[in-house]
This record gives C-alpha cells, structure tokens and sequence, in this order.
C-alpha cells in the first residue's frame, strides 16, 4: 500500500526554530496553520519524521494523592476493637481512567470523643434511686402526730384550746396504753389459759370473768370462756347477773356435748352459748347429779371445737387439781392463773398448786403461772400483805395484786364500768400476763 505523504510545504524547515507557546490555544492555533488545507490531494509521499519538540507539552493534571490507610489500632483491656474498613484505593494519574466506585473505601463513621458522656434519662434515675420502704418508715411520708391526752391538765388544756396545745399523753397514759397494745396482739392459732386454786371463794371465778371482759374491750376477736366447775360454777351468772340467766335460754356444756357433732360453725355454735358484750361464754351444768361427770376426753372435745373459732379462751376450774376433767383441761393450757387470797393458808395452798403441778408432769406451766392475790374479804391491816406477796414471787413469773372492791367481793354481777380503776388496771395487767404466754 502506497505511503500518503502529506504536503510539508508550508511547513518551516527543520533548522528554523519554532517559537515555544506558553498554552494550549497558541498550540492548537500553530496546528491548524501547520495542517494541510482540506481540499488538498492526499499524496502517497512517505511521512518523513520531524522534530515536534517546538510542540509545547501538555499541562498535566496534578495526580490525586494516594489514600493512606488507616492505622490498625490494637484493642486494649476493655476497649472494643476498631472495625476495619477494607484496603484503601492507590493513587492513580489524572490522565488514567478513574477506578470503579466499588474501589474507593467507604469512609468510616467519625467515632464519638471518648470525654462525650450521654445524659441519663429519667427513667434510669428512677431505677437507680433506692426505694423507700413505705411500710417500716411511715414517717418518711407522713408526719406523726401525737397521742390525744386523756385525763388529768394535759387532758383538759387538750380540749380548751381545741386540739392546738397537744402535750401528748402522761407516763399513766402510756403505760395504759402500752398494757392495751399487749392484751390486743395478733395471735396465730388458739390458745387455752385455765384459772384454778386449791380453796373455793377466794376469787377465781370473778378473775375469770374481769379478765374475759378486760380481752373482749381490747382485743380485735373475741374470747371464749368456758365453765368446767364440776361444783354447779356459776360463770355464767357472774358475767350476766342472775336474772338475765335465768331468763335465758339454759344450755350448758352438756347440751353441747350431746349435740357437738352437728355443730360444724361459729352459727351452730351461737345456740350453745351466752354473750356478755363481746365476751362469748358456755355455762356450766347446774344439776348436781351430772355436774361430776365431765370427763377430760370429754373437755379435749369442747376445747377442740372451740379452737376453730376462737384464738383465746379461759377455763375456769373446779376447786383442787384431781377431779376428772382436770387432767384434759391441763393438757390442753398454754398457761394458768392460780387464784390465791390474803391469808397465810391461801398463800400455803397456792404454793402447794405448784408445787403439785411441778411435780406430776406439769413444770412449764408451774414456771409460768401467773398468781392473783384478791383482796376479797379486805383483810385486817394485821395481815402483812409485803410478806405474802415476797413470799409467792418467787416461785412464779408474775404476781399481781387485785385491791378490794365491792364490784367483785359480792359475789354478783361482774362489770368493768363499776369497778375501781385500780382494779380494772389489776385485770389489765393480768390480760396483757397471759397474751404475752402465749407463744
């Protein structure tokens, strides 16, 4: 194929220099006049070579500069490991094509300056505070107000300015009021105090019903009190008076057992029992020719029945410690009252109760008697009453001491709103004794 030799007459001869242009217009403008003109013949001459050095060099991009990666930064003790973001694109020349976009490296998200602390919420400042105990410090949240005064110049200063000079209650107070806190514990399960002495008319029947009556006012269930004298007792009649006894309807204990297994609730058992106030009672049998035959089986029966109704009962004996019943009703006590009086063979005969039940079984409930000494008869002023009382202290775990007082040395009705309150405070006490027995 012939060689096309382009006209070069326009051209400058090779030892004539060609001015250097400063740009690529100049450049380009120095092409076009070196070119031949369109409507020129193509010749087959051969292309001889000639310097194009007068041709100034094209300006070049200035080449990216290359991507430096990432410094891999080892993880130090509980610090989590920088992730790693792939292998950074090289550098490449402005007149070379650009790399595919899935060569560049994606650019890392800027980590937050480890001194930036997040703000807490108000649920985590709820869950971090410690929860107060509204059960055990009340007086967190609400402001304790003080006892009402009964009684006595705080009483009336209390009720003059209308309430707003509260000097709070007196010592007398509190401690009426810490003997009520006592009697009125909560208890879990049924428990049983016999009241027993080894000589009749010397107050156990009137303590019996004074401390019933002292439970019922304080206590949130009421007591039960049971008769078991085999001697005709007259518990009931003490707690209700005469006349309204005998207006009643005459159930006893008997009646009970004779129809205990068709009373299966505290409504079937109502039928067999008498109420003074909240103190509920079941009579004793009256006929002399029955009275005696109440045997210990027999009582287990009635205290068993009892039990799923009431959590305190009281049980008043017969005089002595041998008769049949006696060895149920000790059996089933959690603790025992021994009714004694101011005189020296009441006070013998109290010592020989003891030591009787100390010595045939019955240690527990010797050490934890509670003894009463009723001024019954208000003995004469010869009788040293110090020495009675040293003399039966020791021997028991409380001693209390019921003054004279014609509401129960009558041998009637039993009321707390006409005894004295040096007596009423002598049940008290005697309520709060045996509570605090019964663990």
């Amino acid at each position: 194929m012939p060689a096309v030799t382009p006209d070069l007459s326009s051209t400058p001869d090779a030892g004539t220099p060609v001015p250097r242009r400063s740009s690529w217009a100049e450049a380009a403008a120095a092409a076009d006049q070196a070119s031949p003109a369109p409507s020129a013949p193509i010749t087959s001459a051969p292309i001889t070579s000639a310097p194009i050095s007068s041709v100034p060099a094209p300006t070049r991009r200035p080449a990216r500069p290359p991507v430096t990666p990432l410094p891999q930064s080892t993880p130090q003790d509980g610090q989590p490991a920088e992730p790693d973001y792939g292998t950074p694109a090289l550098a490449y020349d402005g007149d070379e094509a650009a790399p595919p976009s899935s060569y560049l490296p994606e650019e890392a998200p800027e980590p937050a300056p480890a001194f930036r602390r997040i703000r807490p919420t108000t649920a985590d400042i709820i869950a971090d505070s410690p929860m107060p105990d509204f059960i055990s410090s009340p007086g967190l949240f609400v402001k304790e107000q003080k006892p009402r005064p009964v009684g006595g110049v705080r009483g009336a200063l209390y009720s003059l300015t209308g309430g707003a000079w509260n000097m709070g209650p007196s010592a007398k107070q509190r401690e009426e009021d810490e003997l009520g806190r006592r009697i009125s514990r909560q208890l879990q399960g049924s428990y049983n105090t016999a009241v027993l002495s080894l000589k009749g008319g010397i107050g156990k029947t009137s303590t019996t019903v004074g401390v019933g009556l002292t439970l019922a006012e304080f206590r949130g269930d009421p007591p039960c009190a049971i008769d078991a004298n085999p001697d005709s007792g007259d518990l009931v009649e003490r707690a209700l008076g005469e006349g309204i006894y005998q207006q009643a309807s005459p159930r006893t204990i008997t009646d009970l057992l004779a129809n205990i297994e068709g009373v299966d609730s505290l409504t079937a058992l109502a039928r067999y029992m008498h109420h003074a106030g909240r103190l509920h009672l079941i009579a004793g049998e009256q006929d002399p020719e029955v009275s005696d035959s109440l045997t210990a089986a027999e009582y287990l029966r009635i205290r068993k029945l009892i039990s799923n109704y009431y959590s305190v009962a009281l049980t008043d004996c017969g005089t002595g410690v041998t008769h049949n019943a006696m060895s149920g009703i000790l059996q089933s006590a959690d603790n025992i009252i021994i009714a004694a009086g101011y005189a020296v063979s009441g006070a013998k005969r109290a010592r020989s109760t003891l030591h009787w039940l100390a010595s045939h079984g019955y240690e527990d409930l010797a050490r934890n008697a509670v003894v009463v000494i009723t001024d019954k008869d208000e003995v004469s002023s010869r009788v040293d009453k110090d020495a009675i009382e040293e003399h039966l202290a020791g021997i028991c775990r409380q001693l209390i001491a019921v003054p004279h007082d014609r509401g129960v040395a009558d041998g009637d009705l039993v009321t707390l709103d006409v005894l004295k309150p040096e007596t009423r405070r002598a049940y008290k006490e005697i309520a709060a004794s045996i509570v605090d027995g019964y663990r």
